[in-house]
Formats: C-alpha cells, structure tokens, sequence
C-alpha cells in the first residue's frame, strides 16, 4: 500500500465527470438506463465540442473552495475517452473539440497547485469485445444484435491495460487512480488486478489506488477484511453516504476512506436535475466525512461545452467562504479520540486540539460529553477567535454532572442565532 499521509491531511476534494454522456445532458448512465443504440448514442459525438473548456477556471474555482485535490473522468463506461489515446478513435481528440482534455486538466490544476487524480472506467460499452447480451449494465443487454457475440475479454484486456499504461506514462506524474467498478463476473483477477496494479505502482512510484478493482460504490472490498488482496487499493470509497461510524478493520485500526457526494442527484450533467443541496449540506457532510476519519469528493458535472453549471458554482463559492475561516477544522483532522459528543454536532481533532461543529442551534449552553471542564484550556470561536465561556459551575452545571457546558450565548440562559447556521465551529485547545 502506498503511504496515504497527503490524502489524509487533504480532506476535500473535486470530482469531475465529464464525458460524451454531457452532449445528451441525461447523466453518465443514460445509454444503460435507457438501452441507447449505439448509432443513436453516438449522434452526440459531433456535438461535443467544449468550447467552454477553461481548465484553469475550474482549478481556481477548486482552490477558491478550498479543495487540495482533484479527479477528472478519463474515461467513463460509456468507452469515450478525454485523452487522446492511440488505441482508439472514440476520443475527443476526432471530436468538435479537437483536444486532449485530460492533458489540459493536468497541467492547470497542478498549476494552482493541486493534487491530480484520473478517473478510468473498467467497464467499456463501447468495446466490441466488452460482453453486452448477458451483462447486467450494457446498453445492449438481451439485445438480438449480441446474442451471438464472439467477444474476446482478453483482447479487451489488453486494451484497458493499454490505456492505463498511456495514462501513467504519458502525462507526468499522478497522485490518484481512480477505477471504477467491478460486479458479479468482472472483478479481481477477471481484470487482471494484479498486474495491472504492479504495472502502475511500478509505473508511478507512490500512487494511490482506490478499492474499485475488486468493490462498487455499495461496496467497500477486503480492506476492511484484515486480509485484502494485492488489488484491494490504499482506501475504500462509499457512494452517496457517509458511514455511520469510522471505518475499520477487525482489529480495529482505521481504514483509509473517501466518501463520493453529487451536488443534485447526478454525477454526469443531467439538464433537467435541479435538486442542488445547499452549500450548508454540502458543509455539513464534509465536516461529518472527517469526523470519522474519511474524505469529501464533492462531484461537479459540466456540459459538453465544458462549462460548470452556475448553482454548482455558486455552491463552491459559498463553501470556499466557510473554508477560509474553519479549514482549519478540516485540513489533516480526523476523529476525536477518546470521543467528545454533543447533540446536533461533529467533532474532528489533531492533536490536543478538539473542533465542534455546531450545526443545530442548542437550547441553552451547549452539552459535552467525553471532555471534563478541566481539560479546557481555551475555547473560542474558530472564525473569530472570540473566547466561548466553559461553565463550571451554577445551576446548570450543578444539575447534570458528567457534562460540559459551552455558553454560546451572551449568558447561560438565553439563546441566539449561531454566528454560522450552516457549521458554527468552537475550537476546544487542551491541557
């Protein structure tokens, strides 16, 4: 395994999936949810034209929210590929577009000083030697025109394993390898795993593989095992959840995690997905990713001019104003041990210092539990600095013993708005 240390001070970062599936603007699985013919789904390809592709903007707006990574779609299950690959012309190197769109990506998100992560699909429907009729996803599932297909996985092996050598050897140095994703009959060795993964840790020395060789987004594979296989990756990758609690193996000893979030309800861009979640949510589940020890990968989806749709900017610009002030509650935390809990709050920690994340207004003075009064040396305000009163004693302490009471208000007994309704954090300095 390689050392995750960055990842784990890191913390937050920007998923972007972008591929032909944008020119339909139905989200990446729509050739599969909706059975496209390959000569219908293809239409889209003189349309992509990305036009308003400036990868620099995307970066600035990555570091202005306060993200220190990034994974871009290099190819996605639909098979078209953002890089311009010799081994096919399904690119968008023969598109309108006429780039190579990964290597642009690279160059201006290490440029504002970024970590950089490449998204590649090991499912491929536009391979003919990718099995369709029996396949469970395939657009082309039970389909007459496959019934009878003659598929050559290995020689679709060689392909894929093909492309990612191009990946890790034509594009500088990677911090990221994001595969995605193995099912019933495709996972493990069926993609060759461990080859492939000696190819690319050989390839590029201290890479980060994520768990997919072998694992879904509804699955966490064998690192959680105490036994995972050469293929199991350095950290596991819950979909649209948060874990309950810390994740870890047998003995206890956490395991590397990175929780995959959509801003609506579509990773690929998807016109008619209007549900954005507030910049307040979004907050709130980072915060909750790292007080169990895990990461935030917060997906954008642009259109196939290339442009980030304006709520998702607007979402990112908010977020960055909350980072600026509380990413210190953020940057290399992880969760409180021994644990310190409070209704309607998360806690993240480094070293002797404890944040609470006040996402619900208390009724009175803000109830602790896992931390004696004594052990404070200070509390305060994260955004200001303003000190935070730790009540030791009075009717309220008094009553309820094995507690710690923080005053949020101007006195014990009267409330107030919190100074941040979306994350309000008090930083607990102890002794």
């Amino acid at each position: 395994m390689a050392d995750t240390q960055w990842f784990r001070q890191a913390r937050f970062g920007l998923f972007l999936h972008w591929g032909l599936y944008a020119a339909h603007a139905r989200g990446e699985w729509y050739a599969s949810m909706e059975r496209v013919p390959p000569e219908e789904y293809d239409r889209a390809f003189g349309a992509f034209d990305a036009a308003d592709y400036d990868p620099r903007a995307w970066a600035r707006m990555a570091r202005q929210a306060g993200m220190k990574y990034a994974v871009l779609t290099a190819k996605h299950h639909e098979g078209f590929c953002l890089f311009d690959s010799a081994y096919t012309d399904y690119k968008a190197t023969n598109t309108p577009a006429g780039r190579d769109l990964v290597r642009e990506y690279l160059e201006a998100f290490r440029a504002e000083g970024l970590r950089v992560g490449l998204y590649y699909s090991l499912v491929d429907w536009h391979h003919p030697d990718y099995p369709a009729y029996a396949d469970p996803f395939h657009p082309l599932r039970g389909s007459e025109a496959r019934r009878r297909e003659q598929c050559d996985f290995e020689r679709y092996l060689a392909y894929l394993h093909a492309q990612v050598r191009e990946l890790c050897t034509g594009y500088g140095k990677l911090d990221l390898l994001w595969f995605d994703f193995s099912y019933e009959g495709h996972t493990g060795e069926d993609w060759h795993a461990r080859e492939l993964v000696e190819m690319v840790r050989a390839l590029q020395p201290g890479i980060l593989l994520n768990s997919r060789l072998e694992a879904s987004g509804g699955s966490l594979g064998s690192l959680l095992s105490g036994r995972p296989t050469p293929w199991a990756g350095d950290f596991a990758t819950p979909e649209q959840i948060v874990p309950p609690a810390p994740l870890a193996g047998p003995d206890g000893a956490p395991v590397c995690w990175e929780a995959c979030q959509t801003m609506n309800n579509s990773f690929g861009y998807t016109e008619a997905d209007h549900a954005y979640k507030s910049a307040a949510v979004c907050i709130r589940q980072l915060a909750d990713c790292v007080s169990k020890g895990g990461n935030y990968l917060l997906n954008v989806g642009p259109n196939a001019r290339g442009a980030l749709p304006a709520p998702a900017q607007e979402i990112l610009r908010e977020i960055g104003a909350w980072m600026r002030c509380n990413g210190e509650s953020i940057y290399g935390c992880g969760a409180a041990d021994p644990v310190v809990s409070a209704f309607g709050c998360r806690t993240t920690a480094k070293g002797k210092t404890v944040y609470l994340h006040v996402m619900q207004q208390p009724v009175g003075p803000l109830a602790l539990r896992g931390i004696a009064p004594e052990q404070i040396r200070r509390a305060s305000l994260l955004y200001s600095g303003s000190q935070v009163e730790v009540l030791q004693e009075g009717w309220t302490a008094a009553n309820y013993p094995g507690y710690t009471f923080l005053s949020l208000a101007a006195r014990a007994n009267e409330t107030q708005p919190l100074p941040d309704a979306a994350d309000t954090v008090v930083k607990l300095e102890l002794r």
